[in-house]
């Protein structure tokens, strides 16, 4: 890449960045053009020097400067004036926004004590990257959470890596760590993938560019698409396994039956690096593809078929998905899945899925920053006790246990709240979002830091400090948070908005009034110098020239003792192995080997229910023109998609009398809300998908209507801890519901 990122003159210039958030999108890091005209976005570009996304954005890109420039947006910290639900604000200075946190936090956790400020992140990357320090080292609070049932994102497959590997997050390599991509030498085509409950190219997930398929199926990649829904990359797979929601588990353990009762597996890998085989064949061969075809709805033929094309094909790879995190059992299914890659030779070799340690560079100071909380602090956090694992695995509170203890008023109840991105009411993974609103109407103060005015802000803020979006604000973006980064890029800012500030400088100009230890930079670009100087030999402004920095990526680093600190060679487990029988599950009381478990509720296992609930609700899908609860505000991007959506398949809408466009009330005994129809035969039979995240920001903001937050908002209709023995999974692909005909969005 060209070392010059800004050119042009004063007042029409271009600056090369990469994007992460604001506004919301996965952390990626694709590379951009920016052009400002007069202190003003008017342009955005791909950059086609950028290794990794080579010129392609998103439609979400392409609409940056309509994001920014919104008349709707805000730019200057608010403090309410009314009653909360009222909307009613009145702009401060941020130097008095800043002392009024400070205060606030510090008379609560003198009277409380320290855990009682609470930091609830959303899920733009900004957010997710800085949440923990601003909870450990601005506020000293140990309680830190997303608010999402079971963590319910990308965390659940984080741990059961941590748990089987040892590693951080595996993906699929699509030779990101190359300048020369695909033509490198040392790497290679894998020729198939299977996309297992994930939209790569709608959603360009935690790290992946999801073009990147595109790029590989036109090298010879064949895809096995595993999904409920047939969406563009299942039409144009080799084969798709169109499963019953909830029954992951079940048929990762028939491909593994099929792959081992035909002898398809590696057997030097499996004897040198795996451990407890013996036993995980025999837990597989419980789950013959017959028994599987059953639970799934999978034709048996094809679970086979797919098995043996995946083992035999080498090297081969698993995009693994939000799936995994948002069923109760997937966590056993994403311990089958990597087992699966395992014994078939896929770890960390071209082609199969790359592995990174557990956390490096931002992503490991981010949780070292827990060194600012008093001893036993951390391990006493809620949700410690109930869930060790959950604790041991992440840096979070287990969030279903926070909401009870609001609601029940226990003497660990938070008192006051950081909103950190979240727009909570109406976000991605949260469950029974009306709790969430009741209980927190009991903070005594709650913060909100976002770009435009939410239900959430309504209903719950006391104070709104407006968030830079990535174009406003220096920064380092970090795929996977430091968990497996293929580069770090420079985030370079191209605009002057003294009315916002991002989520580091807020945490700098917070913590300098609460732990100023901590915090002993002079400004975002100090504190980005001397993380990069205490990782690397370069510093921040060499980043900016470098654009992005892709470090030596070293495969099979098991076999060299990369993987271990204590430089041996294996796995960092407690077998020093891949645990196909897992020794640290044994601990905490839960079953060693993968195991299927029927959906907390589903026709199979609630069959008294089904009869007035007979369809499979299933949620989550990824769309180009929203990020979450975000984008609802864009004018381009909702004349693309103006409504929430449900998807229903035709024999389903002609028994309840529905037709293509109709309004439709999806119901069960939690909730309902109302979304436009589309049927296609794109879904299987039987189940409905509907869309998350849904508000009208043109509709009124105050209470009771809080932007029509409630009126599509499909998270009212899932239940509240709904997860595995260890805490972690939830419900949103696997729920029970009824439809009929509404006359409107109103019912």
């Amino acid at each position: 890449m060209k070392e010059e990122w800004k050119w042009g003159s004063d007042n029409d210039y271009w600056v090369r960045t990469c994007a992460w958030s604001a506004p919301g999108c996965h952390p990626v890091s694709c590379g951009l053009y920016l052009h400002v005209v007069d202190n003003k976005l008017v342009g955005v570009e791909g950059d086609p020097e950028h290794p990794v996304s080579q010129g392609r954005l998103c439609v979400r890109c392409l609409t940056l400067p309509e994001y920014l420039n919104h008349p709707q947006r805000i730019t200057h910290p608010l403090v309410r004036v009314g009653e909360r639900g009222e909307n009613k604000w009145a702009p401060i200075e941020w130097e008095e926004a800043f002392d009024m946190v400070a205060q606030k936090a510090t008379e609560i956790q003198a009277k409380y004590g320290m855990d009682t400020v609470a930091v609830i992140q959303g899920t733009g990357r900004e957010a997710a990257l800085y949440a923990p320090p601003t909870g450990f080292a601005v506020f000293r609070s140990a309680t830190n959470l997303m608010g999402l049932s079971g963590q319910a994102c990308y965390g659940p497959r984080c741990a059961v890596a941590e748990f089987v590997f040892g590693t951080g997050y595996p993906e699929l390599d699509f030779a990101a760590y190359y300048p020369d991509r695909y033509d490198h030498p040392g790497y290679e085509i894998p020729k198939y993938v299977i996309s297992w409950g994930k939209m790569p190219l709608t959603s360009n997930p935690d790290g992946f560019f999801g073009h990147s398929l595109i790029d590989l199926m036109k090298r010879g990649t064949k895809i096995i698409c595993v999904d409920p829904r047939i969406t563009w990359l299942g039409a144009h797979a080799d084969i798709v396994l169109q499963l019953r929601p909830g029954t992951d588990a079940a048929l990762a353990l028939a491909m593994l039956d099929v792959i081992i009762s035909e002898d398809l597996y590696d057997h030097e890998f499996v004897e040198n690096w795996c451990y407890g085989f013996e036993q995980f064949a025999e837990r597989c061969h419980e789950y013959p593809p017959s028994r599987a075809s059953e639970i799934t709805w999978v034709p048996e033929e094809l679970i086979i078929e797919a098995a043996r094309k995946f083992a035999t094909s080498k090297p081969s790879s698993i995009l693994w998905g939000l799936t995994f995190d948002a069923i109760s059992t997937g966590g056993q299914a994403g311990h089958a899945v990597l087992a699966m890659l395992a014994i078939c030779g896929y770890v960390d070799v071209p082609g199969g899925v790359t592995v990174g340690q557990p956390s490096t560079f931002l992503g490991k100071w981010r949780v070292d920053t827990r060194s600012n909380l008093q001893p036993g602090q951390f391990e006493n956090r809620l949700g410690a006790k109930q869930f060790p694992a959950f604790a041991a695995a992440q840096w979070v509170c287990q969030p279903d246990v926070v909401l009870e203890s609001i609601e029940n008023d226990d003497p660990q109840i938070i008192r006051m709240l950081y909103l950190q991105s979240s727009n909570i009411i109406s976000a991605s993974n949260n469950v029974q979002p009306q709790r969430w609103y009741k209980a927190l109407q009991k903070m005594e103060f709650t913060v909100v830091t976002d770009l435009f005015m939410t239900p959430s802000a309504v209903a719950l803020g006391d104070l709104f400090l407006p968030i830079a979006t990535f174009p406003e604000h220096d920064g380092v973006a970090l795929p996977h948070f430091g968990r497996n980064p293929h580069f770090i890029g420079a985030m370079n800012k191209a605009i002057d908005n003294p009315g916002v500030h991002s989520d580091i400088e807020m945490c700098i100009n917070i913590g300098k009034r609460t732990n100023p230890e901590a915090w002993d930079y002079k400004d975002a670009a100090d504190f980005f110098d001397k993380q990069i100087r205490a990782s690397y030999d370069f510093g921040f402004d060499d980043l900016r020239r470098m654009g992005v920095y892709q470090a030596e990526y070293n495969y099979r680093k098991y076999a060299s003792g990369l993987l271990r600190g204590d430089g041996k060679p294996g796995f960092n487990t407690p077998s020093g192995r891949v645990e196909l029988f897992s020794l640290m599950y044994t601990m905490w009381g839960e079953d060693p080997l993968p195991y299927y478990d029927e959906p907390h509720y589903s026709p199979v296992r609630n069959p008294d229910l089904a009869e007035e609930y007979p369809l499979i609700l299933t949620t989550g899908g990824r769309k180009y023109t929203s990020f979450h609860s975000e984008h609802r505000m864009i004018a381009t991007l909702r004349e693309i998609d103006p409504w929430a959506k449900i998807t229903i398949h035709p024999a389903d809408a002609e028994k309840y009398g529905i037709q293509d466009g109709d309004w439709v009330t999806i119901e069960n005994w939690l909730g309902k809300c109302q979304m436009k129809c589309w049927v296609t035969p794109s879904i299987l039979e039987g189940v409905v998908h509907c869309e998350h995240g849904w508000w009208y920001p043109e509709q009124e903001g105050a209470e009771p209507n809080l932007y029509g937050v409630w009126k599509s908002n499909i998270n009212m209709l899932l239940p509240h801890f709904c997860t595995n023995k260890l805490g972690f999974g939830s419900i949103h692909k696997c729920m029970m519901c009824k439809i009929y005909k509404a006359q409107g969005l109103d019912g």
